[in-house]
């Protein structure tokens, strides 16, 4: 294996979940019980829907957004009771996991975010969305600054998405760029949407032969239903695991290979191409003289 991938396989679990609105401690316990039910071995990681912490009902959140927040101190800690029990279904197993969350910043912004709980029972915001769907959220959420998140578990480097930023190209190039071997996206596409989906994580994994993770809820308010359709696919853009089309929770597991990526990028060069020819230009840039 080349030194830029991992060396070994790392084993994920989607869980395609339902959550209830602004209801912190119900969700975390249902996120902690999913966790708990993943009968296969050696899972490390576990991805749940974007917003799952307090649902993703806007309206909601609007109207009551300190009971559906956690809050994050400025070095993007969280110390939340109510998260107990997926802290310690994350300690038991020793999975690390991601979910969606709105977040309350220490200056008062509201982000729409992804927390990391590890087996050592820290809880931290690792990435904020970045790009905003349209105005329903751009009306509520502070746009994350911060070009990205990537997590790190054994020797995977995993970036870190939410849902419309898979619709910007550049957004998993950079992550890509700077050492991805997946692309994790928790999500909440509306019923009827998740086609859409299917085509950017595709395009995503193919143009950076990396794998591509899309977790998403089930249920949802009545005026924006969410149908599930989780998936992951390889880093030649095919599909690797689905969940069954359905309205109820499932969990996916799925073993990412590195020999896999190895292989794809053996005849498939565009990342190694375009770090070269960014090497090229900032050399370029370097070299020329100023008057």
């Amino acid at each position: 294996m080349t030194g830029d991938l991992p060396s070994t396989a790392l084993r994920v679990g989607v869980l395609q979940a339902r959550a209830k609105t602004g209801d912190v401690e119900g969700n975390a316990r249902r996120a902690a019980d999913l966790l708990d039910s993943i009968a296969a071995p050696g899972v490390r990681v576990a991805v749940l829907p974007e917003l799952h912490l307090c649902a993703y009902d806007l309206d909601a959140l609007a109207a009551d957004q300190h009971g559906g927040t956690v809050a994050a101190d400025g070095a993007n800690r969280v110390d939340d009771l109510r998260l107990e029990p997926l802290v310690d279904a994350a300690v038991r197993s020793g999975r690390t996991v991601l979910t969606g969350a709105a977040v309350r910043r220490a200056d008062g912004a509201l982000t729409n975010s992804v927390l990391m709980v590890d087996p050592l029972a820290t809880v931290s915001v690792v990435y904020d969305k970045e790009h905003l769907w349209q105005l329903d959220e751009a009306a509520l959420f502070t746009a994350g600054q911060g070009g990205g998140g990537m997590v790190q578990v054994d020797d995977w480097q995993l970036g870190v998405a939410i849902c419309y930023d898979m619709s910007f190209p550049e957004h998993a190039r950079q992550a890509a760029l700077s050492g991805a071997h997946a692309y994790l996206c928790p999500s909440a596409f509306a019923a009827g949407a998740e086609h859409r989906a299917a085509v950017y994580l595709a395009a995503r994994a193919l143009e950076n032969t990396v794998y591509s993770v899309f977790t998403n809820p089930v249920g949802g308010p009545s005026n924006r239903p969410t149908a599930g359709d989780s998936a992951v696919f390889a880093p030649d853009g095919t599909v690797v695991a689905r969940a069954q089309p359905s309205d109820s929770e499932q969990t996916v597991v799925v073993e990412l290979d590195p020999g896999r990526i190895e292989r794809v990028r053996g005849f498939l060069h565009m990342l190694a191409e375009e770090k070269a020819l960014r090497q090229v230009r900032k050399s370029s840039d370097s070299s020329s003289v100023p008057y």
